[in-house]
């Protein structure tokens, strides 16, 4: 068994072994379970840090195993989708970067563009394949003067969605700012003119229709981790 498996097992035995003691029923601790739970949360995403490689590679396909039709999905219906305007389009840009000045499609679309036919891997158990392109995050805050030794990268969307990663994993060489899908631009449903795509976390960690990126050392959530979910959330 690797370490990886072990330290799963072990962590879902002592989950089940601290449940017992918790008093869902008890009046003067109505919060123990939930205080438990985001205990646990926590600790699970420091446990997924600690083990995240910046220089471990996720796992690529060939371009017959890419899934069709695509599948869309989102806390929206497809009908919902926003539309983003290509030709006025930019990317904000905030905290600790120093040059702050926004970015058009146009301008994005001259930088180099890497492509790659990964898996998206959604936290409810289903998972794809598709073919992303677009310019590499790290290139990207190189370029802009980002201060890389900060600890997240957050981003904001056309669809009021929201979300924020560490800088690791924004450094990571397959995580990019995806501008096509498919061969062709992207689409309103899956996150034109700009997304995350980051192939070592989970799906909802890759936000679409992306306008504002920042980097920084506070920490600012994002819109399903607010609600609970883990927020390091590696696949």
């Amino acid at each position: 068994m690797n370490r990886r498996a072990l330290l799963h097992r072990a962590l879902a035995l002592g989950a089940l072994a601290a449940l017992p003691g918790c008093d869902y029923e008890n009046p003067q601790n109505p919060d123990l379970a939930d205080d438990f739970l985001h205990a646990m949360s926590w600790f699970n995403d420091r446990v997924q840090q600690a083990l995240f490689n910046p220089h471990t590679l996720a796992p690529t396909f060939s371009p017959d195993q890419i899934t069709q039709p695509p599948r869309f999905n989102a806390f929206y219906d497809i009908s919902d989708a926003p539309v983003v305007d290509p030709a006025t389009y930019q990317l904000e840009l905030g905290g600790q970067i120093s040059d702050k000045t926004p970015w058009t499609l146009q301008k994005l679309r001259t930088l180099r563009q890497e492509s790659q036919i990964t898996r998206l891997t959604c936290v409810e158990g289903w998972r794809v394949i598709g073919q992303w392109s677009g310019i590499r995050l790290a290139d990207f805050l190189r370029r802009t003067g980002a201060d890389t030794t900060c600890r997240y990268v957050s981003f904001k969307c056309a669809d009021g969605y929201y979300s924020s990663i560490d800088m690791e994993s924004a450094l990571h060489p397959q995580t990019i700012l995806a501008l096509d899908f498919l061969g062709a631009p992207l689409t309103p449903p899956f996150g034109a003119p700009v997304r995350l795509r980051i192939p070592t976390k989970l799906g909802f960690k890759n936000p679409k229709s992306v306008t504002y990126l920042a980097v920084g050392n506070v920490y600012t959530g994002g819109y399903w981790e607010d609600q609970g979910y883990n927020w390091f959330s590696g696949s």
